[in-house]
């Protein structure tokens, strides 16, 4: 093969995307609530050990490409679009109401907003301080982006208190810094309440989101289930208008299963918010696109969700690669994680109503002969050959993946 000319390039990426085939119509994407966020298609390829690679982006454009690609809802964190110094003023409500225009002449909504409490450097000793200036600010922070998730018709405000925590031993009284950072939940939900009552808007679904590492190096709400623990510790004044934001691949991080997090999660009540990804299990935050690597435990995943009526946003958390152009981001790399989606989501449905499945499920929950539960070599006896259905289920979840029940083969007999 020769050569690809500079000006040749973009074409060979675009023949070979349509050569993929199996991409979904812009109006067909639009259907599913997948949000996109503004720094995930913001993102330069920058790193602590990296350069970027790709030149900034605003939001207008941002936007734009979304609606081309048929992703419907848009997330941001403040700072994401406003700069730090003129939150609060009247530039930032300037900035919010371009960003009202972007949204409506593309046909998008604003699924979510964030506040930024772990990049800036009033944030070294994190959203809980000791100061109480500092606290203050975080406060303003968490109330700001209910006024600005308000303003744009957010349904879903997420607080990740990445910086809550420590580097070294002694360095913070951890019941203490827990008590600081409820104050500024409590802070938001009761300033969210005020704003409903003066504007006739129902209420933020307010989200919390853990991580087990980076950037602090010892996190004191490092899991879902430290969150779900915080959310019920007596500490928030309004625990009925807080739930979780998991991400996949914070769950992933710390080794566990990331269905097993959601269950949890789903049992509580508290599911309200999904962020999702790719990764590897025991690695850094990758944020790779989802289906890359896990795509047998992401069907697992959505089954789950898909099963229990999950109705809440899918929110495209991932960095587009490094090795990615900025047109690629747009060609390849959005659509394709969102194509991705769809089919798992799909599958899943295929799965819930798959005959071998669910027949192998309901031998399994109705057992075998009945034996005296006292016994317990009978109740072994009882159920041993049922136990392969373990294995069986697996292997038919693994033949959906790959289409075979469908009748594919790589194998002529």
């Amino acid at each position: 093969m020769n050569p690809v000319p500079e000006n040749q390039q973009r074409s060979l990426v675009s023949r070979l995307m349509d050569a993929c085939g199996g991409a979904y119509s812009p109006e067909t994407r639009r259907k599913y609530f997948i949000s996109g966020p503004q720094w995930a298609a913001a993102y330069t390829g920058h790193a602590l050990f990296h350069a970027p690679t790709r030149p900034e982006i605003g939001f207008e454009e941002i936007i734009r490409k979304y609606a081309e690609i048929g992703i419907g809802f848009w997330s941001s964190h403040d700072t994401d679009v406003i700069p730090t110094a003129a939150l609060g003023t009247d530039e930032q409500w300037e900035i919010v109401g371009r960003i009202r225009q972007a949204l409506a002449k593309s046909g998008l909504e604003c699924s979510m907003v964030t506040a930024e409490t772990f990049h800036h450097a009033v944030w070294a000793a994190g959203p809980a301080a000791e100061s109480q200036g500092v606290r203050e600010y975080g406060k303003f922070r968490v109330c700001n982006t209910v006024d600005i998730g308000h303003e744009l018709g957010a349904r879903f405000a997420v607080y990740w208190p990445g910086s809550l925590g420590y580097a070294v031993q002694g360095a913070v009284e951890e019941t203490e810094t827990l008590r600081w950072y409820a104050e500024a939940i409590n802070d938001a939900c009761e300033h969210d309440i005020e704003v409903t009552l003066a504007k006739g808007h129902a209420t933020l679904k307010h989200c919390l989101e853990a991580k087990p590492f980076e950037p602090q190096a010892e996190i004191l709400l490092p899991t879902s289930d430290a969150m779900l623990a915080f959310i019920a510790s007596g500490l928030l004044t309004h625990p009925e208008m807080v739930g979780l934001n998991p991400e996949y691949l914070h769950e992933l991080m710390w080794g566990v299963a990331p269905r097993a997090a959601l269950a949890r999660a789903l049992l509580a009540g508290k599911l309200f918010h999904f962020d999702i990804n790719d990764g590897y299990r025991l690695k850094h935050d990758v944020d790779i696109g989802v289906g890359l690597v896990n795509p047998l435990d992401w069907l697992n995943v959505l089954i789950l969700l898909r099963s229990h009526g999950y109705n809440g946003p899918f929110n495209l958390d991932y960095k587009p690669p490094r090795t990615t152009s900025q047109f690629g981001v747009f060609e390849v790399s959005f659509p394709t994680a969102v194509d991705r989606f769809i089919t798992l989501w799909e599958m899943a449905g295929e799965a819930i109503a798959d005959p071998v499945i669910h027949e192998a499920t309901d031998a399994l929950k109705t057992g075998g002969p009945s034996v005296d539960f006292r016994d317990a070599e009978a109740l072994t006896r009882s159920n041993r050959e049922l136990l392969t259905l373990h294995e069986l289920i697996a292997h038919r979840l693994v033949q959906i993946l790959l289409g075979q029940h469908r009748g594919r083969v790589f194998v002529t007999r």
